[in-house]
């Protein structure tokens, strides 16, 4: 048999998804996988319900069905305040896994740099590889994980095609400050380099930290990819609805990738999901009220067991640090956890570039009720 590609060798499949398989092994209460155990919104599912009944059941348009881009356009030049152009400015993917990728491919040629921050969500290190690109670690520092000035300058001089940047960053919940991303804006211009962001959790920050696209930026609309999707917003993870929006030019080189990639996101879901990208502004800001008081249930948890943790300023995800129980080998203990405590959650050398083992990722995108469940398991953990 002839050997494999040499890529593989240099990353592994999902640690986040092999957690899950763990979880289930085990009965653990799941808090690796970030998917919601609670149900989208009444009228989203009536919406989805009537387009099975109806259709459309065929290919939509390959680079998204009109009025969704009509409906996504509309709803994202509101938040980002940039005047997006549904027809020159967007293509729908098959979800944010696929925006990035779809980005990365548009902008990356193999040999070329692309800046990292870690810790740093998996898929962005895999994808610059398939990318043939080389993937330049910056790290962010604890306990609000900002980067060094210097660091990241260094950085970018190594010539750069590309930075990639998660805001609110999947797994430490940074929401990166508007000075920060001006001083990486101005790093991006002085040296002609894209940003592709992941801005998933985009509607998921918690007071009083703010969120700003950096596309939205003086003059960094034309230098950036920003890839991003309905899954958290709308509780949807398993309908696969992203998309990259950027300028026309871009768009059209992306709309390539993704064509061949994929084809085209799911016809009926596009349509169904129009609804809630009607949704008025008042469901966000309950969005981020209901995600507030997830968050401070489970911190309450960690705060009585006596487990140090960073204070998430976004998304909803928590990195807990367990260095109190020696743990030298996070992945184990991760399988201890959900094997012995009934709660799962990802190691959090996986996210790092560094050698970092005594962290675990866990997210609180479940319903009140389970959360004081898994609470409760974990406090089998308080010592005496």
């Amino acid at each position: 048999m002839p050997a494999t590609a040499r890529i593989l060798h240099r990353f592994t499949e999902s640690v986040i998804r092999e957690m899950t398989r763990v979880s289930n092994q085990y009965g653990a209460i799941n808090l690796s996988q970030g998917f919601p155990d609670f149900d989208p919104p009444a009228e989203l599912l009536a919406a989805a319900q009537k387009t099975m009944a109806k259709g459309p059941h065929q290919y939509a348009v390959t680079w998204g069905a009109p009025n969704f881009r009509q409906a996504l356009a509309q709803k994202q030049s509101r938040y980002m305040g940039l005047d997006l152009d549904p027809d020159a400015h967007i293509v729908v993917t098959c979800g944010s896994t696929e925006a990035m990728i779809t980005a990365m491919m548009t902008v990356v040629d193999p040999g070329d740099r692309v800046i990292v921050f870690s810790p740093f969500y998996e898929n962005y290190g895999a994808d610059t590889l398939l990318s043939g690109a080389r993937p330049i670690y910056v790290p962010l520092r604890p306990p609000d994980f900002s980067f060094d000035p210097d660091e990241l300058e260094k950085a970018f001089k190594q010539g750069v095609k590309a930075l990639v940047l998660c805001n609110p960053s999947n797994p430490s919940g940074k929401v990166f400050t508007r000075a920060e991303l001006e001083f990486i804006a101005g790093l991006a211009r002085e040296h002609d380099a894209f940003v592709l962001t992941d801005e998933v959790y985009e509607h998921i920050v918690y007071e009083p930290h703010v969120h700003t696209y950096i596309a939205s930026l003086p003059g960094m609309f034309e230098r950036t990819l920003s890839c991003s999707s309905l899954s958290k917003t709308y509780a949807i993870t398993g309908w696969r609805l992203g998309y990259v929006i950027a300028a026309a030019q871009v768009i059209a080189g992306a709309r390539k990738v993704h064509d061949f990639l994929t084809v085209g996101a799911p016809a009926p879901l596009q349509e169904a999901a129009v609804t809630a990208l009607g949704f008025p502004d008042d469901y966000y800001t309950r969005l981020q009220a209901e995600y507030t008081q997830r968050k401070k249930t489970f911190l309450q948890y960690l705060n009585e067991v006596g487990l140090p943790y960073t204070d998430p300023m976004g998304a909803y995800y928590v990195l807990v640090d367990f260095s109190s129980f020696g743990v030298k080998d996070d992945t184990e203990f991760c399988r201890y956890l959900a094997r012995e405590i009934g709660v799962a959650g990802v190691p959090g050398s996986s996210f790092f570039a560094e050698p970092v083992h005594h962290l675990v990722r866990f997210h609180f995108a479940k319903s009140l009720d389970l959360l004081h469940q898994a609470g409760q398991r974990l406090l089998k953990l308080k010592k005496g």
